[in-house]
């Protein structure tokens, strides 16, 4: 299963009928060489889409979470190509094969820059009365495997059994039959029930239709936002309502630091340096308490949006701790075979600045305390060196792959992201040679 250059080719595998439903299949054929084509605007960076055939606009001005009306083309003649509504720019084309006397739609989705198309041949059956066909179709990339439930509006996650699992990016489940109703719908992390990407009540899967759940990658790269698409009708979008939090708990010193938002428990009680990891909550006012050493701190709550990802920087020392709220950029490398890598400061004194340098290249520089840098792209490595570094010191502060004196590299995945963390009291210890900072302390997490 890979991505084409001009559309997701979706083979699915659930079963041994699963449909191809890129090619001809069900109530198409006939020899007729006309064919109808809509455009669905699944992207996250364009307001508004055109749909062009052999330089015939079909559809024009299709604003985000909307589908275009059919439009006839000729199956022998039909290079297509989506463009931007206001300047015409060309942001996907392809040149696929047709069926004639069908029907399909073209599901635009991604970011500025990387948008790609999956086309989606309308041709099912309609079910008996009183059931459903269901396709849950993954094209978001930066979430990886996809785990789908489709239950009753209270029932417990805990108890589920997915409709789909370890659906990856770019595949599709089969049509599966179930009862009409109304339902609820959640994504989570493959295996992993806690690791939720959507929760959405009340999708109504109406008797006697073909339905389509899409789902697609969020600012964040983790989390998805999804749509309902009936065969041949309307487009329901669900946008996502959570968003993703973690706390990394820099203070000097070994401070100890509780933490919770809306409720949810991120750190209990622990010393730094000392990380929570990404819990998913609602979007919107984060009802944030800390505790530092015991004593409450009066910090102000973060409006969390939603579909993105968020690091709580807890910094400073337990005399006047910090903190600074970031925004994670956790999308996947957009180049094949590369990582991505940012550096995070929470070091405290005075001008704590600090670089990331990986294999003597420095991809950071200067990074002010309770920032984050911009993420790097840089190719994979089975090894590599990777220091955090100081303008104070001749000497690195950090090396994940330092062991015990033994320098040894540290592995950088294809297609991983990660951030390199410095923590803790920036001052100089000039009384050895040559200097050191002995409060600073580091972390290295491959985030996804």
């Amino acid at each position: 299963m890979r991505f084409t250059p001009w559309a997701t080719r979706l083979v699915l595998t659930l079963s041994l009928s699963a449909t191809a439903f890129l090619t001809a299949c069900g109530g198409g054929g006939g020899s007729s060489s006309s064919t109808q084509i809509r455009l669905l605007n699944a992207t996250q960076s364009y307001a508004n889409l055109d749909l062009v055939v052999s330089d015939k606009t079909i559809n024009s001005k299709v604003a985000q979470a909307t589908t275009g009306s059919y439009g006839g083309v000729d199956t022998a003649n039909a290079p297509i190509q989506v463009q931007t509504s206001d300047v015409g720019n060309s942001v996907a084309a392809l040149a696929p094969t047709l069926a004639g006397n069908s029907n399909y739609t073209l599901i635009a989705y991604g970011f500025a820059g990387s948008v790609r198309t999956s086309l989606l041949q309308e041709s099912q059956d309609a079910p008996d009365s009183g059931k459903v066909k269901v396709l849950a179709l993954n094209l978001a990339p930066d979430a990886g495997q996809l785990d789908v439930y489709i239950t009753t509006p209270d029932a417990a996650l805990t108890d589920a059994t997915p409709f789909v699992a370890g659906l990856v990016g770019g595949a599709g489940s089969g049509y599966i039959q179930l009862n009409a109703g109304t339902y609820r719908v959640r994504v989570t992390g493959p295996n992993n029930k806690t690791d939720l990407r959507l929760d959405v009540s009340g999708v109504t899967l109406d008797s006697a239709t073909v339905n389509s759940l899409i789902f697609t990658s969020t600012s964040s790269g983790t989390l998805v936002n999804g749509f309902k698409l009936i065969q041949k009708g309307a487009v329901t979008p669900y946008p996502n309502s959570l968003s993703r939090v973690r706390m990394v708990n820099g203070l000097a010193g070994g401070t100890y630091a509780s933490s919770t938002v809306q409720g949810q428990t991120l750190l209990v009680n622990s010393p730094s340096p000392n990380r929570a990891d990404y819990i998913s909550l609602p979007a919107g006012a984060s009802n944030l308490v800390v505790n530092v050493n015991g004593k409450a701190q009066s910090f102000a709550a973060p409006n969390l949006v939603a579909g993105a990802d968020y690091t709580l920087l807890l910094y400073g020392t337990a005399a006047n701790p910090l903190l600074n709220v970031l925004v994670d950029d956790n999308r996947l490398p957009s180049t094949s075979g590369s990582v991505k890598i940012r550096l995070i400061n929470g070091l405290s004194g005075n001008n704590p600045l600090a670089s990331l340098v990986v294999d003597y290249t420095t991809l950071a520089s200067n990074v002010q305390a309770g920032s984050s840098s911009a993420p790097a792209m840089i190719s994979s490595t089975p090894g590599s060196t990777v220091q955090i570094t100081s303008p104070l010191l001749a000497n690195p502060l950090y090396n994940p792959g330092n062991n015990g004196g033994t320098t040894s590299l540290t592995p950088l995945t294809a297609n991983g992201v990660y951030t390199a963390l410095i923590m803790g009291d920036s001052t100089v210890n000039t009384g050895t040679t040559p200097p050191t900072m002995p409060g600073a302390t580091g972390m290295f997490i491959k985030d996804r």
